[in-house]
Protein backbone atom coordinates (compact mmCIF):
# COMPACT_ATOMS: atom_id res chain seq x y z
CA UNK A 1 0.00 0.00 0.00
CA UNK A 2 1.25 3.51 -0.77
CA UNK A 3 0.54 6.76 1.00
CA UNK A 4 0.19 10.16 -0.59
CA UNK A 5 0.39 13.55 1.12
CA UNK A 6 -1.92 16.07 -0.46
CA UNK A 7 -0.44 17.23 -3.75
CA UNK A 8 2.55 14.89 -3.40
CA UNK A 9 3.80 11.83 -5.20
CA UNK A 10 3.28 8.37 -3.73
CA UNK A 11 5.86 7.05 -1.27
CA UNK A 12 5.50 3.79 0.63
CA UNK A 13 5.92 3.79 4.37
CA UNK A 14 8.87 1.44 4.09
CA UNK A 15 10.60 3.60 1.48
CA UNK A 16 10.04 6.69 3.59
CA UNK A 17 11.48 4.99 6.70
CA UNK A 18 14.48 3.76 4.74
CA UNK A 19 15.17 7.19 3.26
CA UNK A 20 14.88 8.85 6.67
CA UNK A 21 17.20 6.36 8.39
CA UNK A 22 19.82 6.67 5.67
CA UNK A 23 19.62 10.45 5.88
CA UNK A 24 19.92 10.38 9.67
CA UNK A 25 22.98 8.15 9.36
CA UNK A 26 24.54 10.53 6.85
CA UNK A 27 23.75 13.49 9.10
CA UNK A 28 25.42 11.79 12.06
CA UNK A 29 28.60 10.97 10.13
CA UNK A 30 28.95 14.39 8.50
CA UNK A 31 28.03 16.17 11.72
CA UNK A 32 30.65 14.39 13.80
CA UNK A 33 33.23 14.87 11.05
CA UNK A 34 32.50 18.59 10.80
CA UNK A 35 32.79 18.88 14.58
CA UNK A 36 36.16 17.14 14.65
CA UNK A 37 37.82 19.03 11.79
CA UNK A 38 38.62 22.72 11.57
CA UNK A 39 40.51 23.09 8.30
CA UNK A 40 39.06 25.24 5.47
CA UNK A 41 39.77 22.52 2.90
CA UNK A 42 37.09 20.37 4.56
CA UNK A 43 34.43 23.08 4.76
CA UNK A 44 32.34 21.06 2.29
CA UNK A 45 31.58 18.51 5.03
CA UNK A 46 29.52 21.09 6.92
CA UNK A 47 27.71 21.99 3.69
CA UNK A 48 26.83 18.33 3.06
CA UNK A 49 25.57 18.09 6.65
CA UNK A 50 23.27 21.05 6.05
CA UNK A 51 21.99 19.62 2.77
CA UNK A 52 21.16 16.32 4.48
CA UNK A 53 19.29 18.19 7.21
CA UNK A 54 17.13 19.94 4.61
CA UNK A 55 16.54 16.62 2.83
CA UNK A 56 15.17 15.24 6.12
CA UNK A 57 12.79 18.21 6.33
CA UNK A 58 11.62 17.49 2.78
CA UNK A 59 10.88 13.85 3.65
CA UNK A 60 9.09 14.86 6.88
CA UNK A 61 5.55 15.23 5.38
CA UNK A 62 5.59 11.62 4.18
CA UNK A 63 7.01 10.46 7.49
CA UNK A 64 4.18 12.22 9.33
CA UNK A 65 1.70 9.99 7.50
CA UNK A 66 3.67 6.89 8.47
CA UNK A 67 3.69 8.05 12.10
CA UNK A 68 -0.05 8.74 12.03
CA UNK A 69 -0.78 5.26 10.77
CA UNK A 70 1.55 3.70 13.34
CA UNK A 71 -0.11 5.56 16.22
CA UNK A 72 -3.48 4.20 15.18
CA UNK A 73 -2.22 0.65 15.78
CA UNK A 74 -1.20 1.37 19.40
CA UNK A 75 1.59 -1.21 19.39
CA UNK A 76 4.11 -1.75 22.18
CA UNK A 77 6.74 0.42 20.49
CA UNK A 78 4.43 3.41 20.30
CA UNK A 79 6.22 5.35 23.07
CA UNK A 80 9.65 4.88 21.52
CA UNK A 81 8.34 5.87 18.10
CA UNK A 82 6.97 9.10 19.56
CA UNK A 83 10.25 9.76 21.37
CA UNK A 84 12.16 9.05 18.15
CA UNK A 85 9.98 11.58 16.28
CA UNK A 86 10.30 14.18 19.06
CA UNK A 87 14.10 13.93 19.21
CA UNK A 88 14.39 14.07 15.43
CA UNK A 89 12.28 17.23 15.39
CA UNK A 90 14.46 18.73 18.15
CA UNK A 91 17.62 18.00 16.17
CA UNK A 92 16.16 19.63 13.06
CA UNK A 93 14.85 22.72 14.87
CA UNK A 94 18.08 23.33 16.80
CA UNK A 95 20.08 22.82 13.59
CA UNK A 96 18.05 25.51 11.84
CA UNK A 97 18.26 27.85 14.85
CA UNK A 98 22.02 27.47 15.01
CA UNK A 99 22.34 28.19 11.28
CA UNK A 100 20.41 31.44 11.51
CA UNK A 101 22.20 32.34 14.75
CA UNK A 102 19.18 33.03 16.90
CA UNK A 103 18.96 32.34 19.72
CA UNK A 104 22.61 31.65 20.50
CA UNK A 105 21.85 29.85 23.76
CA UNK A 106 19.12 27.80 25.38
CA UNK A 107 19.52 28.51 29.06
CA UNK A 108 23.14 27.83 29.97
CA UNK A 109 23.73 25.69 26.86
CA UNK A 110 24.48 26.74 23.31
CA UNK A 111 21.94 25.77 20.65
CA UNK A 112 24.59 23.67 18.90
CA UNK A 113 25.34 21.78 22.12
CA UNK A 114 21.64 20.87 22.40
CA UNK A 115 21.65 19.89 18.71
CA UNK A 116 24.64 17.55 19.08
CA UNK A 117 23.57 16.06 22.41
CA UNK A 118 20.07 15.29 21.12
CA UNK A 119 21.51 13.71 17.97
CA UNK A 120 23.66 11.38 20.07
CA UNK A 121 20.66 10.35 22.17
CA UNK A 122 18.82 9.67 18.92
CA UNK A 123 21.38 7.05 17.79
CA UNK A 124 20.22 4.11 19.99
CA UNK A 125 16.60 4.88 19.11
CA UNK A 126 17.47 4.79 15.41
CA UNK A 127 19.14 1.40 15.91
CA UNK A 128 16.02 0.17 17.73
CA UNK A 129 13.86 1.47 14.89
CA UNK A 130 15.90 -0.48 12.32
CA UNK A 131 15.70 -3.70 14.32
CA UNK A 132 12.01 -3.35 15.23
CA UNK A 133 10.78 -2.27 11.80
CA UNK A 134 13.29 -4.34 9.81
CA UNK A 135 13.91 -1.30 7.65
CA UNK A 136 16.95 -2.51 5.73
CA UNK A 137 17.92 -1.89 2.08
CA UNK A 138 16.93 -4.56 -0.45
CA UNK A 139 18.19 -5.24 -3.92
CA UNK A 140 14.83 -4.26 -5.40
CA UNK A 141 15.25 -0.79 -3.91
CA UNK A 142 17.89 -0.03 -6.54
CA UNK A 143 15.40 0.63 -9.30
CA UNK A 144 15.74 3.41 -11.84
CA UNK A 145 12.66 5.13 -10.41
CA UNK A 146 14.06 5.11 -6.88
CA UNK A 147 17.41 6.40 -8.07
CA UNK A 148 15.71 9.23 -9.93
CA UNK A 149 13.67 10.06 -6.82
CA UNK A 150 16.82 10.06 -4.71
CA UNK A 151 18.59 12.33 -7.18
CA UNK A 152 15.59 14.65 -7.19
CA UNK A 153 15.53 14.78 -3.41
CA UNK A 154 19.24 15.60 -3.24
CA UNK A 155 18.92 18.27 -5.95
CA UNK A 156 16.03 20.00 -4.19
CA UNK A 157 17.93 19.88 -0.87
CA UNK A 158 21.05 21.40 -2.46
CA UNK A 159 19.04 24.25 -4.01
CA UNK A 160 17.24 24.77 -0.69
CA UNK A 161 20.54 24.97 1.21
CA UNK A 162 22.00 27.65 -1.06
CA UNK A 163 18.71 29.54 -1.06
CA UNK A 164 18.54 29.43 2.74
CA UNK A 165 22.16 30.53 3.05
CA UNK A 166 21.48 33.47 0.74
CA UNK A 167 18.31 34.37 2.62
CA UNK A 168 20.21 34.44 5.92
CA UNK A 169 22.74 36.82 4.36
CA UNK A 170 20.09 39.11 2.83
CA UNK A 171 18.18 39.25 6.12
CA UNK A 172 21.45 40.09 7.92
CA UNK A 173 20.80 37.45 10.53
CA UNK A 174 23.65 36.54 12.92
CA UNK A 175 24.18 33.33 10.95
CA UNK A 176 25.35 35.36 7.96
CA UNK A 177 28.75 35.76 9.61
CA UNK A 178 29.18 32.18 10.76
CA UNK A 179 32.52 30.53 10.09
CA UNK A 180 32.91 27.68 7.58
CA UNK A 181 32.56 25.29 10.52
CA UNK A 182 29.19 26.83 11.34
CA UNK A 183 30.49 28.55 14.48
CA UNK A 184 29.43 32.10 15.42
CA UNK A 185 31.84 34.84 16.48
CA UNK A 186 32.17 35.73 20.16
CA UNK A 187 34.40 38.36 21.80
CA UNK A 188 37.22 38.43 19.25
CA UNK A 189 40.22 40.41 20.53
CA UNK A 190 38.43 40.73 23.86
CA UNK A 191 39.86 38.10 26.24
CA UNK A 192 37.54 39.21 29.05
CA UNK A 193 34.56 38.00 27.02
CA UNK A 194 36.15 34.77 25.82
CA UNK A 195 33.85 31.92 26.98
CA UNK A 196 35.31 29.45 29.46
CA UNK A 197 34.65 25.86 28.39
CA UNK A 198 36.15 22.46 29.20
CA UNK A 199 35.72 19.02 27.70
CA UNK A 200 33.07 16.90 29.44
CA UNK A 201 34.15 16.28 33.05
CA UNK A 202 37.23 18.52 33.18
CA UNK A 203 37.24 21.00 36.04
CA UNK A 204 39.50 24.03 36.40
CA UNK A 205 42.47 22.97 38.58
CA UNK A 206 44.13 25.26 41.12
CA UNK A 207 47.71 25.64 39.88
CA UNK A 208 50.39 27.84 41.40
CA UNK A 209 52.46 29.67 38.79
CA UNK A 210 55.49 29.80 41.11
CA UNK A 211 55.70 26.04 41.67
CA UNK A 212 54.30 24.95 38.29
CA UNK A 213 56.66 22.84 36.20
CA UNK A 214 56.16 21.27 32.78
CA UNK A 215 57.93 17.98 32.10
CA UNK A 216 59.35 17.28 28.63
CA UNK A 217 60.26 13.79 27.48
CA UNK A 218 61.78 13.73 24.00
CA UNK A 219 64.88 12.72 22.01
CA UNK A 220 67.00 15.07 24.11
CA UNK A 221 66.01 13.28 27.34
CA UNK A 222 63.90 14.36 30.29
CA UNK A 223 63.72 17.82 31.81
CA UNK A 224 61.23 20.27 33.29
CA UNK A 225 60.58 23.98 32.73
CA UNK A 226 58.88 26.63 34.82
CA UNK A 227 57.41 29.97 33.76
CA UNK A 228 60.76 31.65 34.28
CA UNK A 229 62.46 29.18 31.94
CA UNK A 230 59.85 29.80 29.24
CA UNK A 231 60.27 33.57 29.54
CA UNK A 232 63.90 33.47 28.38
CA UNK A 233 63.11 31.45 25.24
CA UNK A 234 62.20 33.06 21.90
CA UNK A 235 58.63 34.31 22.29
CA UNK A 236 56.09 34.72 19.49
CA UNK A 237 52.93 36.77 19.24
CA UNK A 238 50.36 34.83 17.26
CA UNK A 239 46.81 35.70 16.27
CA UNK A 240 44.73 32.53 16.08
CA UNK A 241 41.08 31.51 16.06
CA UNK A 242 39.80 29.28 18.86
CA UNK A 243 36.87 27.43 17.25
CA UNK A 244 34.89 25.59 19.92
CA UNK A 245 32.68 22.60 19.17
CA UNK A 246 29.99 24.31 21.26
CA UNK A 247 29.30 26.49 18.21
CA UNK A 248 31.34 29.67 18.69
CA UNK A 249 34.73 30.98 17.61
CA UNK A 250 36.94 33.78 18.89
CA UNK A 251 39.99 35.40 17.32
CA UNK A 252 42.57 36.29 19.98
CA UNK A 253 46.18 37.44 20.28
CA UNK A 254 48.27 34.86 22.09
CA UNK A 255 51.89 34.92 23.29
CA UNK A 256 54.11 31.91 23.83
CA UNK A 257 56.83 29.56 22.64
CA UNK A 258 56.55 27.58 19.44
CA UNK A 259 56.66 23.87 20.18
CA UNK A 260 59.53 23.08 17.82
CA UNK A 261 61.69 25.25 20.13
CA UNK A 262 60.69 23.14 23.11
CA UNK A 263 60.50 19.58 21.78
CA UNK A 264 63.22 17.59 20.02
CA UNK A 265 61.28 14.87 18.16
CA UNK A 266 64.18 12.79 16.85
CA UNK A 267 62.56 9.84 15.06
CA UNK A 268 59.26 10.16 16.96
CA UNK A 269 56.03 10.28 15.01
CA UNK A 270 53.86 12.19 17.48
CA UNK A 271 53.91 14.37 20.57
CA UNK A 272 51.37 14.13 23.40
CA UNK A 273 50.31 17.18 25.41
CA UNK A 274 49.07 16.26 28.90
CA UNK A 275 46.86 18.45 31.09
CA UNK A 276 46.94 18.61 34.89
CA UNK A 277 43.43 17.09 34.73
CA UNK A 278 44.63 13.96 32.88
CA UNK A 279 43.21 15.18 29.57
CA UNK A 280 45.55 14.64 26.61
CA UNK A 281 45.76 14.92 22.82
CA UNK A 282 48.31 13.45 20.43
CA UNK A 283 49.66 15.64 17.60
CA UNK A 284 51.80 14.80 14.55
CA UNK A 285 55.40 16.00 14.92
CA UNK A 286 54.97 17.82 11.61
CA UNK A 287 52.72 20.29 13.50
CA UNK A 288 55.40 21.33 15.99
CA UNK A 289 56.37 24.39 13.94
CA UNK A 290 52.75 25.60 13.78
CA UNK A 291 51.71 25.12 17.42
CA UNK A 292 52.49 27.14 20.53
CA UNK A 293 52.65 26.71 24.27
CA UNK A 294 51.19 30.06 25.33
CA UNK A 295 51.13 31.79 28.69
CA UNK A 296 49.33 35.02 27.72
CA UNK A 297 46.24 36.15 25.81
CA UNK A 298 45.57 39.78 24.91
CA UNK A 299 48.79 40.84 26.63
CA UNK A 300 47.76 39.41 30.00
CA UNK A 301 48.55 36.10 31.73
CA UNK A 302 46.05 33.35 31.08
CA UNK A 303 43.21 33.16 33.56
CA UNK A 304 42.66 29.83 35.37
CA UNK A 305 39.64 29.08 33.21
CA UNK A 306 41.62 29.63 30.02
CA UNK A 307 44.52 27.37 30.96
CA UNK A 308 46.84 29.14 33.41
CA UNK A 309 49.78 28.74 33.59
CA UNK A 310 50.13 27.42 30.00
CA UNK A 311 48.00 25.97 27.23
CA UNK A 312 48.35 24.75 23.67
CA UNK A 313 47.36 26.96 20.74
CA UNK A 314 46.81 24.83 17.64
CA UNK A 315 45.52 26.93 14.73
CA UNK A 316 43.32 25.08 12.19
CA UNK A 317 42.23 22.60 14.89
CA UNK A 318 39.01 22.65 16.88
CA UNK A 319 38.98 23.81 20.48
CA UNK A 320 39.27 20.37 22.11
CA UNK A 321 42.80 20.13 20.68
CA UNK A 322 43.88 23.27 22.55
CA UNK A 323 44.95 21.45 25.71
CA UNK A 324 44.79 23.64 28.83
CA UNK A 325 46.83 23.46 32.07
CA UNK A 326 49.70 21.67 30.30
CA UNK A 327 52.03 19.77 32.65
CA UNK A 328 53.82 17.43 30.22
CA UNK A 329 54.93 17.11 26.61
CA UNK A 330 56.22 13.72 25.48
CA UNK A 331 57.18 12.30 22.13
CA UNK A 332 56.00 8.90 20.94
CA UNK A 333 56.69 6.40 18.19
CA UNK A 334 52.94 5.99 17.64
CA UNK A 335 51.25 7.91 14.81
CA UNK A 336 49.09 10.83 15.89
CA UNK A 337 45.84 9.16 14.81
CA UNK A 338 46.18 6.35 17.38
CA UNK A 339 43.60 7.95 19.65
CA UNK A 340 39.87 8.48 19.85
CA UNK A 341 38.67 11.08 17.31
CA UNK A 342 37.02 12.78 20.26
CA UNK A 343 38.43 12.65 23.81
CA UNK A 344 36.57 10.13 25.94
CA UNK A 345 36.93 12.16 29.12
Amino acid sequence: MTQRPEGGRPFSGRRTNLALLLLLGGALVTGLTAQALGTPSLAWVAVVHGVIGLAILIVAPWKSLVVRKGLARRNRGRFFSLLFALLTATVLVTGVLHSVGWPADIGSLTVLWVHVATALVLVPLAIWHVLARKTLPRRQDLTRRNLIRTGGLVSVAVVAWFAADRAIALARLPGADRRFTGSHERSSLDPAGLPVTSWLDDRTPELDGVSWRMAIEDAAGGRSLGLGDLAVLPIDDVTAVLDCTSGWYSNQEWRGVRLDRLVEPGTARSVVAWSATGYARRFPVSDLDSMWLVTEVGGEPLSPGHGFPARIVAPARRGFWWVKWVVQLETSDLPWWIQSPYPLT
